[in-house]
């Protein structure tokens, strides 16, 4: 079986029921794995590029915000994005949704621009965070302090959705907050948030 044919079984496996993949977006999600694991070779994007571990901690659990953010949402803005979690899922998940991609690394972000050309609806933003500027309908972030996204997430957001570890979801508090369980690796955590004015 080719690497490609596993990886579609994997995912579609998993995402049964939760979200219908057309055959160009399990592509796009493939050629991000092939992109991701040549590129790791002189950067550390990750230390998970084993296929099958891939499928479920970053594209699986990434594909879970997607299908589960609010239907109102019409942009998002990744924080911390790294090798592209959750914010490329989420965008190939939900071509329609407006994708940035914040990370202040260079390299890291040289690397998502090139991932970029596999999606129509990301942009990536090459700057820290806490010096970031616009508004977005919603916040996600995935392994960055929980505390650091919501404080960013107030500033620039209506609505967060964090992919935290079960032990950095306890104590997490924000009006309306919801846990909902997403993966071996994670739980999805999200709110709506005040706004600062």
């Amino acid at each position: 079986m080719s690497d490609y044919s596993r990886f579609e079984e994997l995912l579609r496996g998993r995402m049964a029921g939760v979200m219908e993949l057309e055959v160009g977006q399990v592509r796009a999600l493939f050629e991000h794995w092939v992109l991701m694991v040549r590129w790791n070779k002189g950067l550390n994007l990750t230390r998970i590029v084993d296929l099958e571990e891939a499928v479920e901690r970053h594209y699986v659990e990434s594909l879970m915000v997607a299908a589960r953010l609010p239907a109102w949402i019409q942009s998002v803005v990744d924080i911390g994005s790294g090798a592209g979690f959750p914010g490329f899922p989420v965008a190939v998940g939900k071509p329609d949704l407006k994708v940035t991609v914040v990370e202040s690394d260079q390299r890291k972000a040289a690397f998502l621009r090139e991932a970029g050309d596999l999606v129509r609806n990301m942009v990536v933003k090459p700057v820290r965070a806490e010096v970031l500027e616009g508004a977005w309908d919603g916040v996600i972030s995935r392994a960055v302090r929980p505390k650091e996204v919501l404080r960013v997430g107030k500033r620039v957001g209506k609505w967060v959705g964090l992919l935290v570890s079960e032990a950095d979801a306890v104590g997490l508090k924000w009006g309306g907050a919801v846990v909902v369980a997403v993966g071996q690796g994670g739980v999805l955590w999200m709110a709506n948030v005040p706004r600062e004015t």
